[in-house]
Order: C-alpha cells, then sequence, then structure tokens
C-alpha cells in the first residue's frame, strides 16, 4: 500500500502494466479538491491516456477529461458526461487496455472508452497530480 498526497505528485516508474492487465487505483479526492489527474504513458511527455475528474477546473464542473499528451503536445480530449465522483468519498477506478483502446470502470460501474493512440501493449511510467490521497495502486 501507497500512501501520498497527490498535491505533492506521486511519480511511478519502472512500472509494468501490459495489456490484459488490469490496475487498480483506489484513493480520495480531498474535501476542497478542484481536480485530479492519472496519467499512464513511457514519460512526462510522452502520456497515452490522461484521466482528469475535474469538481470545478478549466471552465469544467462534473466532469471527466480523458486525452493524450504526444512528444508534450496535448491532443484532442474527450469529455465524459458520467462523474461517480465526490470529494471527501474513496474512489475505485480499474483500467485495462488492449493496444486499440483503454477501458476505465469506475466505482459505480460506468465505464469509459478511450483511445490508445500510441498503440503500445505495455507502458512503465504513472504520474498522479491534483488534490487528494491515493491508497493503493495494484496491478494483476
Amino acid at each position: 500500500l501507497m500512501w501520498k498526497e497527490f498535491t505533492s505528485g506521486v511519480v511511478v516508474q519502472n512500472l509494468s502494466f501490459k495489456t490484459g492487465q488490469t490496475l487498480t487505483v483506489t484513493g480520495v479526492p480531498s474535501a476542497d479538491s478542484t481536480n485530479f489527474a492519472i496519467n499512464i504513458g513511457h514519460s512526462a511527455e510522452d502520456i497515452a491516456l490522461h484521466m482528469n475528474p475535474r469538481f470545478d477546473a478549466h471552465g469544467d464542473q462534473r466532469t471527466i477529461v480523458c486525452n493524450s499528451l504526444q512528444d508534450g503536445n496535448w491532443c484532442e480530449e474527450h469529455r465524459e458526461a458520467s462523474f461517480p465522483f465526490n470529494q471527501n468519498e474513496e474512489f475505485q477506478i480499474k483500467i485495462t487496455f488492449t493496444n486499440e483502446e483503454f477501458l476505465m470502470t469506475l466505482s459505480d460501474g460506468s465505464q469509459i472508452r478511450f483511445p490508445n493512440r500510441q498503440g503500445a501493449e505495455k507502458y512503465k511510467y504513472m504520474y498522479f497530480e491534483g488534490e487528494g490521497r491515493i491508497h493503493g495502486i495494484e496491478i494483476k
């Protein structure tokens, strides 16, 4: 188990997250959280999945924004209507992927699909940011 504050930014490197595996992230957004993000990719400039639940940030209210970052440039954003997150309440996100897409299953059972634009079958970099705490990171 890993107890860390998002605010300081949690970086997990030399991770091995492959197609066919499930990454489970549990955490709690802080009471005054505006947003938080889970980033999965090869490096800080090369992110295949940026999942950003926004309580009230960047002009969005209670919206999940997904995107990818290639060579330091953001690509096209996807916005999701489903928003099963509450401040100060534990969440669980399960992420699996193929070389074509990421599938995120949220606490309420709703699912988000996002294209795996890089087409890779293994990622080794994960970064958490925003306001909250991570309770656990598990890959199996």
